[in-house]
């Protein structure tokens, strides 16, 4: 395992600190969960301290993070479409309710995530297929360009419109109704 050091390692962390926002928010849109999204967040993080010496000083950090990010959510993906369904046995007792804990709060950044974007939103992008729905959220919710897109996704840039075109109609169905009951149509 290589890591960065000294100058090298400070200039790491101060841009994954000023990244780490949008860092955590692509990955709770990725994968819908607070808990997913802290796991996602946290793997792309040390992949990206693991390889920092091979990103090259003064391109675009966040780009490559999110590339990262991107990558690591789609290959756990992978992962689990391969692996056996399982089950736990129930023992046959109920187990009491958990009480609930002032440490069981959501951290501040989840609750902005989730309350920037309504709920029905929230839904209908969870049901826009995976490979359009991570093109859709890096244009329209982190502003990259065509370009940094097809570098994060490791696609052509016609395939970036395709995707981003595709995405943007999948959701415009999904909140056809949404969009009538508030009378946006």
């Amino acid at each position: 395992m290589h890591q960065p050091t000294g100058r090298r390692r400070r200039e790491f962390e101060r841009l994954a600190r000023r990244h780490q926002r949008d860092l955590f928010n692509a990955a709770r849109r990725l994968t819908h969960t607070l808990s997913d999204a802290e796991d996602l967040s946290q793997e792309a993080l040390i992949k990206a301290y693991i390889s920092f010496d091979q990103f090259e000083l003064g391109t675009n950090f966040r780009a490559w993070l999110l590339k990262i990010v991107t990558t690591t959510h789609i290959s756990r993906c992978r992962q689990r479409s391969r692996q056996p369904q399982t089950m736990a046995w129930d023992d046959g007792e109920d187990e009491p309710p958990r009480e609930w804990h002032k440490s069981d709060e959501s951290p501040p950044e989840a609750i902005v995530v989730e309350h920037e974007i309504d709920e029905p939103i929230q839904q209908a992008l969870a049901r826009v297929p995976e490979e359009f729905r991570s093109a859709v959220i890096l244009c329209d919710m982190f502003d990259l360009s065509y370009k940094e897109i097809a570098q994060v996704l490791n696609i052509p840039l016609g395939t970036v419109r395709s995707r981003i075109c595709r995405g943007r109609r999948a959701l415009a169905e999904h909140l056809r109704d949404y969009a009538q009951q508030r009378g946006y149509l």
